[in-house]
């Protein structure tokens, strides 16, 4: 029989090795069970009084990659069978479909609450005035990358999603001042996409982050933040939720700036539409 091992009981076989340091995160860790899922990796520093390079050689020491990981494990030890605070495995498919639309719709609200109009009106104009665009995002974040730079190319903008970690390091060196780089990431502690606005940023670009409230290391990096209100739910880290306002945020972007555009959208969306014609029946 195979016993899965406990990343709770690894924290606690190890915690005699960690230094001083590591053991305020393990602390915090074993006395607020279930807390952590929510919590960027800047968050988590500041509750434990440490640094974000402790909390990654913390989650090394116990086996892990980095922050996530740990977190992801640490979620799933958590699980109580319930995919989210409010669905329940009793539940219908239909009232299933009824409790994600209200979690959805209360992300929405959440999102209108926290999002800066001035941020979101800034963004738009560097948008707007770009001489190109780079959208990026991994993971679960890259669709909404990919959506995002789709809307914007039809609108007639030059922008480009890029959702290879090596290809967003070398798009964002070859930006320069004019240019813009917006960043996708839910968490905010994608490693490879604040390494790439960081690069952005030195060549003199318009850095830009779309993520979820609270502190996280891509909000160093931006000139502009743009930010989301979902919660992560214990089941699954992968919640609709939270791309479903980042599409919100996209979209509302794009409407501007075809109105903004005029004639010039006009024209380019036309023309994307007719060049299409061929690839329908």
């Amino acid at each position: 029989m195979i016993i899965m091992e406990r990343t709770s009981l690894k924290i606690k076989v190890l915690y005699e090795e960690m230094g001083r340091a590591e053991k305020k995160i393990a602390d915090w860790i074993l006395a607020n069970p279930g807390k952590l899922i929510p919590l960027s990796i800047s968050e988590l520093a500041d509750n434990c009084k440490c640094s974000e390079a402790t909390i990654v050689r913390f989650a090394r020491r116990l086996g892990f990659d980095g922050y996530q990981a740990l977190k992801i494990s640490l979620a799933r030890e958590d699980n109580t069978g319930t995919v989210s605070e409010s669905i329940t495995p009793a539940d219908s498919s239909f009232e299933v479909f009824e409790k994600v639309c209200n979690d959805i719709y209360c992300s929405l609200e959440r999102t209108k609450k926290v999002l800066d109009e001035k941020a979101l009106s800034e963004a738009a104009e560097k948008i707007l005035s770009a001489g190109k665009i780079i959208t990026l995002g991994l993971g679960n974040s890259s669709s909404v990358a990919l959506d995002m730079s789709h809307k914007f190319l039809r609108a007639g903008c030059n922008a480009v999603a890029y959702t290879d970690n090596h290809m967003q390091a070398i798009a964002a060196s070859h930006l320069s001042r004019g240019d813009v780089a917006i960043g996708i990431s839910h968490s905010g502690s994608s490693k490879d996409i604040v390494d790439a606005l960081r690069i952005a940023k030195e060549r003199g670009a318009t850095t830009i982050c779309l993520t979820n409230y609270g502190k996280s290391p891509i909000i160093k990096v931006s000139d502009i933040v743009l930010q989301t209100f979902s919660d992560e739910t214990r089941y699954s880290i992968l919640a609709l939720n939270s791309r479903i306002a980042q599409l919100a945020i996209v979209d509302s972007l794009y409407f501007y700036i075809v109105l903004r555009k005029g004639d010039e959208a006009t024209t380019a969306i036309a023309a994307t539409e007719k060049a299409l014609l061929s690839k329908k029946y």
